[in-house]
């Protein structure tokens, strides 16, 4: 059963859904600890519920960026983790971190990748008269939000909305499928192989695997 540790910096929605799905065991991994950089989250209480190690690491704490994603990594590296959830994590990482752990590091952006990488995206799609959007899972590298996607999901932006109506559609999109990502990996179906992911062998497109439908699960 692979070691699975989840970063966060909020509430910890995505926490939440890949904490179900191990319970349920429908991921073949357990979340071996939650890190936030951020004391009294509500995520850090979703994995105390849980039964899960907690530990907050404030960055403020830190003298630089390199410093601590040094013992952050100190701290992922004690539960020996297989796998690296990016679960609202806050935080833009050292190429330093993200080379140690390449091939096992996930992270949910919410928009259609290579669309709005950064922050504000529903409000972006809105303003562009986009009449969908969606969230993207995908393999971290060193460029912000650019590593190989794995999955999309879409939804409908219509003419009314706002971004908070955006926002709770597409988070509903983002709890079905970053679990589903979190169990191909445990189940060794996915890899990350120079700038590319693939899924049982097979390169996945510029935008992951055609979620047509949920029977490849």
């Amino acid at each position: 059963m692979k070691s699975i540790v989840v970063l966060i910096s909020g509430s910890g929605s995505n926490l939440q859904a890949i904490l179900d799905a191990c319970k349920t065991g429908f991921i073949a991994g357990r979340v071996s600890a939650v890190i936030s950089n951020k004391a009294g989250v509500y995520g850090l209480e979703r994995a105390a519920a849980a039964g899960v190690k907690t530990l907050v690491l404030d960055h403020k704490a830190y003298a630089d960026r390199t410093s601590y994603d040094k013992a952050l990594m100190a701290a992922i590296d004690a539960e020996q983790a297989d796998l690296v959830v990016l679960a609202g994590f806050m935080r833009i990482l050292t190429p330093e971190f993200v080379s140690h752990y390449q091939g096992r590091l996930l992270n949910i952006h919410p928009s259609l990748l290579p669309k709005y990488q950064g922050l504000n995206t529903h409000q972006r799609a809105i303003d562009a008269g986009d009449t969908e959007h969606g969230c993207s899972v995908h393999f971290v590298t060193a460029e912000l939000d650019g590593g190989p996607v794995v999955l999309q999901a879409k939804v409908p932006v219509f003419s009314d909305d706002d971004a908070a109506a955006v926002a709770e559609r597409v988070h509903e999109q983002e709890h079905r499928i970053y679990p589903l990502v979190v169990r191909w990996f445990c189940q060794d179906r996915l890899q990350h192989l120079a700038d590319k992911a693939l899924l049982d062998g097979q390169i996945l497109s510029a935008h992951g695997y055609a979620d047509d439908d949920d029977d490849n699960e």
